[in-house]
């Protein structure tokens, strides 16, 4: 009897669990619908204000701003703030979906939208969702599930092939130095997965790259060497 009111009790919590997931599913709907056109933008949460990648950060988001995007980060600290301090300033939406962990993660004070999430997938799901473009800035583990999740998608057509653009040749050099010589040398992924990723050392060269999409549809930037 007492293995049964487990079960139970298991199975009520469930059920709880999926209307909690369906609420945050229609609020990020209900929240973001009419942002577009919009780039998310991904990157460490510990990189901190006086650091040149948070200014650098700070000049992509602000220049995609002016041309007219949005800008929708995870609404933390460290990249996530210096991206929604570059929209604010560009005076356009501003989009933070933070998520609810352990440890605190606060909003970051510059966004004009902010949701916070219980579940990371339907967080994600935000994230990627409402952008025409992807901006991956030097981060740790949450940014490379982040690029991979991206990847997995174009490459299985579950979205479109948006522009994914790698920020900073020299940190990602090693990366996708072991992609081409052991990823892609024992055929776990092809040539066409490898052309998905363009590199930008500027933030000049990432608005071309995403204005290219938006325009002809073309994926511009410099491959992925």
């Amino acid at each position: 009897m007492a293995y049964e009111y487990e079960i139970n009790e298991l199975a009520n919590e469930d059920s709880w669990r999926m209307f909690r997931i369906m609420g945050e599913l229609v609020e990020g709907f209900d929240k973001l619908s009419g942002i577009e056109p919009a780039v998310s933008i991904y990157g460490s949460a510990r990189v901190q204000p006086g650091d040149e990648l948070y200014a650098r950060t700070e000049g992509v988001a602000r220049r995609l701003g002016e041309s007219g995007f949005s800008i929708i980060t995870g609404g933390g600290p460290g990249v996530m703030e210096a991206a929604n301090k570059g929209a604010m300033a560009a005076g356009v939406t501003s989009v933070g979906l933070n998520i609810e962990l352990p440890e605190e993660q606060n909003p970051n004070p510059y966004t004009t939208k902010s949701i916070t999430f219980h579940h990371f997938f339907v967080r994600k799901v935000m994230l990627v969702k409402y952008a025409l473009a992807f901006v991956i800035m030097p981060g740790g583990l949450g940014t490379l599930d982040e690029v991979t999740e991206v990847l997995t998608l174009i490459q299985t057509f579950k979205i479109r092939p948006f522009p994914v653009i790698l920020f900073d040749s020299q940190y990602w050099s090693g990366f996708l130095e072991w992609l081409r010589s052991t990823v892609q040398a024992r055929g776990y992924i092809s040539e066409d997965d490898l052309d998905l990723l363009r590199i930008c050392d500027e933030p000049d060269t990432v608005v071309d790259a995403v204005q290219q999409w938006c325009i002809k549809h073309e994926i511009g930037g410099r491959r992925a060497l």
